[in-house]
This record gives C-alpha cells, sequence and structure tokens, in this order.
C-alpha cells in the first residue's frame, strides 16, 4: 500500500466550502508547505478548525476563509496573528470561538461518531451567548445543566509529521502531539506531511512505535516535504523562525499587506518558498526555542 501524493494532489482533492482542520498548535508544527499550496489554489469559501497561526492569517488573509473555528490564533511570542485580527475586526469572516477544551471535545465527538460531549466548560460564559448553535441542556439523571459541545466534523485534516511511511503510520517525536490524533480522526479525509519518509521496518522497534499516535487506516496520503512546517517549528528537527514571522507580521501594517509578503516569499511551489528562506539547511539549523 502506496500513500504517497505531492502538495499540489493533496489539494486538488480538496473543494470550495469544505471544512478542513489544520493541526499543530500556534507556531508549532503546523503544515504550512500544504497551507502555502492552497494559498497557490483556486479554492476559497473554507470553514477552517485550528488552534490557529500563521496557517489561519495567511488563508484568512488572501480570502479563502467565510469562517474560523478556534480557541486562540496566535504566534506566541506575537500575542495576535495580524492579519486574522485584521479579518475578524474588518468582519470578514464568520468565527466561532471556544474554549481549548470544547475544541478537544468536539474533535472527540466527531471522531467517535457522537453528535456532541456533555461538559461543564462554558457555562455562565459569553462562549454560550455568542454561539447559539452551542446548546445547553439538562441532565437526564439530575437537575444539573451542561453544554453539549457539537461534533466538529471534518471533511479533511491537515497534518504534519516528523516521520512517516508510505502506508500512513505517522510519527511525533516533539514533547507534544497536541490534538493531532484527534484531527485524524474526527476527519474524512487526513493529509499528512512530513519531514523525513521511512521505511516500515523503521516502526518496528517499539521506542519508535510508541511515537505513533494514530492509526495508519486514518491517513489518507502521505507528502515527503522536508522542511515542510516552516516557519513554524518541528520539534526537535528545528525551531520557529522568529525572524521570519516578524518580517511576516510587520507586513500586516505595511503597504502591500499579504500580497507583498506572498509576492517576495510564496513562489511556485514549496523548492522556490524555501530556496527564498534560505534553504533547508537554514531551516534544519533554527534553534528550538526556550521556556
Amino acid at each position: 500500500m502506496d500513500k504517497q501524493m505531492n502538495a499540489a494532489q493533496v489539494v486538488a482533492q480538496l473543494r470550495d466550502g469544505m471544512t478542513i482542520g489544520i493541526g499543530g498548535w500556534g507556531p508549532r508544527r503546523k503544515p504550512m508547505a500544504l497551507v502555502r499550496e492552497i494559498l497557490r489554489s483556486d479554492l476559497k469559501d473554507l470553514t477552517l478548525v485550528s488552534y490557529g497561526g500563521a496557517d489561519v492569517g495567511m488563508l484568512c488573509a488572501a480570502g479563502k476563509v467565510r469562517k474560523v473555528v478556534f480557541a486562540f490564533v496566535s504566534l506566541d511570542f506575537i500575542p495576535l496573528e495580524p492579519y486574522f485580527r485584521q479579518a475578524r475586526q474588518s468582519g470578514a469572516i464568520e468565527v466561532m470561538e471556544i474554549d481549548e477544551g470544547m475544541m478537544l471535545l468536539g474533535l472527540r465527538a466527531a471522531a467517535w461518531g457522537l453528535p456532541f460531549i456533555p461538559t461543564e466548560v462554558g457555562l455562565g460564559t459569553d462562549i454560550i451567548a455568542r454561539n447559539p448553535e452551542i446548546k445547553v441542556i439538562d441532565s437526564p439523571y439530575d437537575d444539573k445543566e451542561w453544554v453539549a459541545m457539537p461534533a466538529l466534523r471534518l471533511d479533511a485534516a491537515l497534518l504534519h509529521v516528523d516521520r512517516a511511511d508510505t502506508r500512513g503510520v505517522c510519527q511525533i517525536a516533539g514533547p507534544d502531539h497536541y490534538m493531532d490524533d484527534w484531527y485524524a480522526r474526527a476527519a474524512t479525509k487526513t493529509y499528512v506531511s512530513c519531514d523525513e519518509l521511512v521505511e516500515t521496518e523503521f516502526f518496528h522497534d517499539p521506542a519508535q512505535a510508541r511515537l505513533v499516535y494514530w492509526e495508519r487506516a486514518a491517513t489518507t496520503a502521505v507528502v515527503h516535504i522536508p522542511g515542510g512546517a516552516h516557519p513554524t517549528s518541528c520539534s526537535p528537527a528545528y525551531g520557529f523562525d522568529v525572524e521570519h514571522f516578524k518580517t511576516y507580521a510587520a507586513s500586516a501594517g505595511e503597504e502591500g499587506g499579504i500580497q507583498a509578503y506572498l509576492d517576495q516569499y510564496l513562489g511556485g511551489s514549496e523548492q522556490e518558498y524555501q530556496q527564498k528562506v534560505g534553504g533547508l539547511d537554514a531551516i534544519r539549523a533554527l534553534p528550538l526555542p526556550v521556556y
């Protein structure tokens, strides 16, 4: 079984109006090469579900997005993602802003085939007031109320991992796999870019197999793109590119905005993009953040 595709083939599987989950966390292990391929495409009217960073900001600024379901959209050391902020403040997008834990429950409900999961999170807050699609229900066992967090069903999920084989076994070697396993299971199709493509025998080592967080049957396709998370990190291989993020964030306040940024960096392919940011060796040399 060979699930290999290239980035253009993945984006060709996507359609206008889809709900797409994007894994990673803020400036960490985002499938940015796949996001860049969407930026080169005609896709539009997307609903994004993401613990967001520049993935969400770029797609919003490029006019690809109708709605964002999010718990935050941040570049970490730059607290508010600038292009997402512009899109939200101008009313250019619809939003569902929820708690981080509610996002997780919505993904779990979709993965488990449930319409919702009850939770106390959100009771008495503006999460309920601002999101009329999220209902409060009575417990059938006592007089308590619960928030019924609806399933966040995804047409597709885009993820980035450290290693994968051609069958779709995926490994995350960093200290946190975030919610990527739930994205993979909540989606009808899951497309995964990887920094390293390995032989299946690599996972015969129990120490490597323990870093596999979802079933290979959940992986629709694997795209081998070394450095494909840049400018976000892919720990322990490389950190996020602070200087590039500063340039990107500054562009939101400069003449030309996102189009000027894309004209300077996007290029016609991932290889061209990486050349513009210094090459793969420079990406791999980026230091890991220290907290």
